[in-house]
C-alpha cells in the first residue's frame, strides 16, 4: 500500500511516555514517534546504527546530541542528521515532542514479526 492515512496506521507504545507510527518501503523508512512524559533532567542513553538518519522536529523543543559535536537545542520546524554508525540522543526539554525520522536502509528492529 502507498498511501495510508494517518488514523489507518496503528500507535505501537514504545514504553511509557513514547508511541510511535511506521510506514516504509523495501529501502526508506519513515516512523512518527510522539514523546508525552517530558521534559527530561537528562539526555537518554546514546545509541548508533548502521542506518543513515535524518529527522524533523514537528512540535516541542529538543537538545540534539552527536557524537564529536556539540549539543544543539532545536525546535519545532528544525531538523538533524545521522550518519551510519554515529552516537546520538535526545534530551526533551518540554512535556511533549513530535519527531518524523527517517531511515536508509530500514530498521528491521523497528518492524514486528508475525509467525
Amino acid at each position: 500500500m502507498a498511501t495510508l492515512q494517518f488514523d489507518a496506521v496503528p500507535y505501537e507504545k514504545v514504553r511509557e511516555g513514547l508511541e510511535r507510527k511506521i510506514i516504509h518501503t523495501d529501502d526508506l523508512m519513515t516512523v512518527l514517534i510522539d514523546f508525552s512524559d517530558g521534559p527530561w533532567d537528562s539526555p537518554e542513553p546514546p545509541h548508533s546504527h548502521p542506518h543513515e538518519q535524518t529527522s524533523y522536529i514537528a512540535a516541542g523543543e529538543i537538545i540534539f546530541f552527536c557524537e564529536d559535536e556539540e549539543p544543539v537545542k532545536l525546535k519545532a520546524g528544525d531538523m538533524f542528521a545521522v550518519p551510519s554508525g554515529k552516537k546520538h540522543t535526545i534530551q526533551l526539554l518540554t512535556e511533549c515532542a513530535r519527531l518524523v525520522d527517517s531511515f536508509n536502509p530500514i530498521r528491521e528492529d523497528f518492524i514486528k514479526k508475525t509467525s
